[in-house]
């Protein structure tokens, strides 16, 4: 294991941290925000438009890609960076999500996990092995390790079974590994307890792991216990590595993940809710289907100087929506991811600054 995390400096009021990774493709500012490419792509969104809006890295999903196009093809083709035109570092999820979201459709053992596919009904077996060999054909910066995703309700003697599970495939993949440029990420899981996180932190932080993850978390356990656990487990990591809040994505959550000394975030909210026209502004949530929109001259967000906001008026952007218009979705897209990335770069320049009280807004340009 080569330590490639600085951390630069750390908040006198909070635990919140400044830092930097460095990766085979770049270099990341922490905090960072990493929009979700699930199939390689984010959706409704060009690379050239993610560059200029400041976006430093993408999630992929080893799941996804493996079962379309098929991680051989994509490795014939370049890499995943090559084939999805991204030349900036790339984060792949192990597909130990889909085995909480997939679970009617899913065969969990302690060899792995056999998938059947959405697509075709064709069947796949990811072992921590196999998840390791297929984030090493994609070439992603950062590979992260077989997990599961427990759900917030499972019983204790479950989630205990499952998170010693998640500790004997992270030492499976620490022995698969083979490539000395990609990161490895440990996950951390161990439900809503705090006595098995702590033992899921304890085992899995002795190990060789370039960065911890913490998983299991906004999979509908309540905003309470979602800041609980998160800021009780961020506090058990190691501080000279980076540490990941997955699949944790409202603006005001990871606000306070930030506080609580967490790095990375990614999630699917700003895209899923720009093409359900939901759009984030520096006074709140605008639901841009709204009648009184329709003559409304004025831009989405008078504080934004995205794209969107310098061309467009709410009742351009209701409009598109209204019609189906596939640019209703980049337009509004666009804007969301903006506002995400602005929030990031204003909360590293006030951990920067020594101040920590951070506002969900979009920085006047």
């Amino acid at each position: 294991m080569v330590n490639r995390f600085t951390l630069i400096k750390k908040d006198s009021r909070s635990e919140a941290r400044l830092g930097r990774l460095e990766t085979a493709h770049g270099m990341i500012e922490t905090p960072c925000f990493m929009p979700v490419g699930t199939q390689g792509t984010v959706k409704a969104v060009l690379p050239r438009d993610l560059k200029e809006m400041g976006c430093q890295i993408l999630l992929g999903n080893t799941y996804h890609l493996h079962v379309r196009p098929g991680a051989e093809l994509i490795q014939e083709l370049g890499g995943l960076h090559k084939f999805m035109g991204w030349d900036g570092p790339i984060l792949t999820d192990s597909g130990g999500y889909q085995v909480f979201s997939l679970g009617a459709m899913r065969k969990l053992s302690e060899e792995g996990v056999r998938f059947q596919s959405q697509l075709n009904g064709s069947y796949h077996m990811l072992t921590p092995e196999k998840v390791v060999e297929i984030q090493e054909m994609l070439g992603s910066d950062i590979a992260m390790i077989l997990d599961e995703c427990i759900p917030h309700d499972a019983d204790r003697d479950y989630v205990r079974s499952s998170t010693e599970r998640t500790v004997r495939w992270a030492e499976r993949c620490l022995r698969a590994r083979a490539s000395k440029d990609q990161l490895l990420f440990g996950i951390i899981q161990g439900g809503m307890h705090e006595d098995l996180r702590r033992w899921c932190v304890d085992k899995m932080t002795v190990l060789p792991f370039e960065g911890f993850a913490v998983g299991g978390l906004g999979v509908g356990e309540g905003e309470t216990t979602l800041q609980a656990i998160s800021a009780y487990t961020a506090d058990l990591l190691p501080k000279d590595r980076p540490r990941y809040l997955m699949g944790v994505g409202r603006p005001e959550d990871i606000i306070n993940a930030i506080r609580a000394g967490f790095d990375m975030f990614d999630c699917v909210i700003p895209t899923r809710n720009a093409r359900n026209g939901t759009l984030f502004t520096s006074k709140g949530k605008v639901n841009i289907k709204r009648a009184d929109f329709a003559r409304d001259p004025r831009p989405l967000d008078e504080l934004c100087d995205c794209y969107t906001c310098r061309n467009f008026s709410r009742a351009y952007l209701r409009h598109l929506y209204m019609a189906g218009e596939i640019l209703s979705s980049q337009l509004n897209s666009l804007h969301n991811l903006y506002f995400y990335h602005r929030l990031m770069k204003r909360c590293r320049e006030m951990i920067r600054d020594d101040r920590t009280d951070f506002e969900i807004s979009s920085p006047t340009p």
